[in-house]
């Protein structure tokens, strides 16, 4: 059984126990995304390239409502040739709307832990004839049951937590994403469980727009072989626009086309890019496949989990120990590291009698209590982070000081002798 270890404690004031700063939680950000509008909206690391999508989707449409949809107007009765504009504008508002939806949303971000989870039911290191024995390690990962299916959850080292199922890290955000699909580059950002309904919309949308655009470019083209009594080529030649949106809507419909295609098929088998690509179901059954309408109605007609982060909450920054308590933690340990230094010079084995290892501890203690307002004591030497300042108040951590030093100089001296 695993637990999280709790947070720091706040005062009355709002802060923490050394005065520590609130800063909203977007400022403090351990991800790679950006945020806009004080925290409101999320993007990735590329999140800029979202303006090139929209110069990709609004460029073509003006070009087309001035050199196309305008001379349209009026050659439909009843005034219908205005509806060919109005429904070009409006079609363009809703794909820039789900593209914003997509790319500026939360995807469902699981927030990393402060500290890796600890097992419960390991109370301490036991000492046999003065040797600490080593603290277990977490496993790499975990077998659940979801839908009576065995499925292997993986733990994340960066976001120091066991992923929930269907969860996946990404590289490019830096976070642990539900119900991951993949990182868009041009859209900015990740998809996943909360957004994965405006991405699909998205790229449907958008390939509507482009067969609407071809289409009427090729009205176009027949109204002035009509009116003019021309040949299709030369009816092509009186209209450039017409011949370049009809190019450039035929390669854009192959490529949001085939998305669309593609995350159809997904949908009715309830897989995600991730898993599909990864061949995830290919060896065993999929646990969440309910069916092709239970999965279409799971992706369009579910509510969508509210977002486990509070970008603009403040949160408490602990202080960065300064530099004079680092030289004092550095020179209170320095009698047990001279001791040290010197047993494996004279070749024998680091070690203390009772009496000197009590007194040298008692000191260290008593020099790190006023410390203790810095919180975690780190770097002793470039392969050593312990936090002392906890372990120091009990006999037992202060054991585990001394024998995570020796140990530590004993591995730089065999080191050195091998070299």
């Amino acid at each position: 059984m695993f637990a999280v270890q709790p947070p720091a404690p706040a005062n009355s004031e709002g802060g923490a126990a050394g005065d520590s700063p609130l800063v909203r939680t977007y400022r403090a950000w351990k991800g790679n995304n950006e945020f806009c509008l004080w925290g409101r909206l999320i993007f990735g690391p590329d999140g800029k390239s979202i303006l090139l999508t929209i110069f990709l989707v609004v460029a073509p449409v003006a070009v087309f409502s001035v050199f196309v949809a305008r001379k349209l107007l009026d050659d439909f009765p009843h005034h219908w040739g205005y509806s060919i504009l109005i429904v070009v504008i409006l079609h363009t508002v809703f794909v820039l709307i789900t593209l914003v939806l997509t790319s500026g949303r939360d995807p469902g971000i699981v927030p990393r832990n402060s500290n890796p989870p600890i097992l419960v039911e390991y109370e301490g290191n036991a000492n046999i004839n003065n040797e600490q024995t080593p603290q277990p390690h977490l496993p790499r990962a975990k077998e659940i049951i979801v839908n009576g299916v065995s499925v292997k959850i993986k733990y994340c080292d960066t976001c120091m937590l066991y992923r929930p199922p269907r969860c996946s890290h990404c590289s490019v955000c830096d976070n642990c994403v539900e119900r991951f699909d993949h990182h868009c580059p041009w859209v900015g950002q990740c998809i996943g469980l909360r957004n994965y309904r405006f991405y699909y919309m998205f790229v449907f949308s958008a390939t509507l727009l482009c067969l609407y655009v071809h289409g009427f470019c090729w009205v176009y083209i027949k109204r002035i072989m009509d009116s003019e009594e021309i040949s299709i080529w030369k009816a092509m030649i009186k209209t450039p626009a017409s011949i370049a949106l009809i190019i450039y809507s035929f390669i854009s419909v192959w490529f949001v086309g085939g998305l669309t295609v593609f995350h159809t098929y997904l949908i009715s088998k309830n897989q995600s890019t991730y898993e599909n690509f990864r061949y995830r179901y290919d060896q065993q059954a999929n646990p969440y496949d309910k069916g092709v309408a239970a999965n279409f109605r799971e992706i369009f007609c579910s509510s969508i989990p509210p977002s486990k982060n509070n970008f603009r909450s403040k949160i408490l920054i602990p202080k960065e120990p300064s530099e004079s308590s680092r030289r004092r933690t550095v020179e209170s340990l320095s009698p047990m590291m001279r001791k040290t230094a010197g047993d494996l010079e004279l070749g024998t084995t680091p070690g203390y009698n009772e009496f000197e290892e009590e007194e040298e501890e008692s000191d260290y203690a008593d020099e790190f209590t006023n410390d203790e307002e810095h919180g975690k004591v780190s770097g002793i030497g470039d392969d050593m982070s312990v936090d002392l300042t906890r372990m120091l108040h009990t006999e037992g951590g202060q054991r585990e000081v001394a024998s995570l030093l020796r140990h530590s100089l004993w591995e730089r001296s065999s080191k050195e002798n091998g070299t």
